[in-house]
């Protein structure tokens, strides 16, 4: 029964992302066409595959909140590459991710199409990025980062990097701060999250041989950010997602840099 199960899940996963990799074919024609960036209809296109590609993840989930009217910086605590499909099945969004999701075999092409900014840690780009970040924004798209800058276990919260958030307030933008947390049988998931030496495919394979779990996703309540700096947003934001987490803050304080 559980090669079964495992069989007809991964044959339900490639149909949906063979299908996603044939949309991304086609809008990057269309784009080489009418010379002219789609990111719109990339983004509607991607938030259709996404939705599509979460119902082929054993997932039960339940969103708490209202989506934000207006486009906001979505930030959000980060468990697994599963985070990624589940938040974005609910808005046309776009995400920023570490380089080296860039190379990861046609994932890394589909994030790519689907208008992924990538980071390269560490590069002293950041200036870059934050330019980056603001004219996304000030287009009037909703951008979503993980500001902890890696994955966790889901039973913590690391530093949120404060100058990520820094888009927001040069943009002008609203924060829109979103919990995340896998469960089974009520108590913490250890099948979700992606941490330490996981590679893809044998976390892929772990996951879609398990039963269903849980996932509560929580909007919570956006975050002006004009009347703050970049490191108080940043705490801020950890402080309302590790308290609907029922989590406690990590003592160190929110990066300056």
């Amino acid at each position: 029964m559980a090669r079964l199960r495992l069989f007809l899940r991964l044959t339900h996963l490639l149909l949906v992302i063979a299908c996603g990799a044939l949309l991304a074919g086609v809008v990057s024609l269309c784009e080489r066409l009418v010379r002219h960036d789609l990111m719109a209809l990339r983004q509607r296109l991607t938030r259709w595959f996404l939705a599509r590609l979460s119902g082929a993840l054993p997932f039960r989930v339940r969103v708490e909140g209202e989506l934000p009217a207006q486009p906001m910086l979505w930030v959000a605590n980060h468990v697994s590459w599963t985070d990624i499909p589940l938040l974005g099945m609910l808005t046309p969004l776009s995400f920023l991710s570490k380089a080296e999701v860039r190379s990861w075999p046609l994932a890394g092409w589909l994030a790519h199409k689907a208008g992924t900014l990538f980071i390269r840690r560490g590069s002293g780009d950041s200036n870059l990025v934050g330019q980056q970040l603001n004219r996304h924004l000030q287009r009037g798209r909703h951008l979503l980062i993980f500001p902890e800058g890696t994955t966790t276990d889901g039973q913590r919260l690391r530093t949120f990097h404060g100058r990520l958030l820094a888009s927001a307030i040069d943009s002008g933008v609203a924060v829109q701060p979103v919990a995340i947390r896998y469960l089974r049988a009520g108590q913490p998931c250890s099948v979700a999250p992606f941490v330490g030496d996981d590679d893809m495919l044998s976390h892929l394979l772990r996951l879609l041989s398990s039963p269903p779990g849980e996932v509560e996703i929580r909007l919570l309540q956006p975050i002006p950010s004009a009347t703050y700096s970049r490191n108080e947003l940043a705490r801020h934001s950890q402080a309302i997602i590790a308290s609907a987490l029922r989590l406690d803050t990590p003592p160190e304080q929110a990066e300056a840099a």
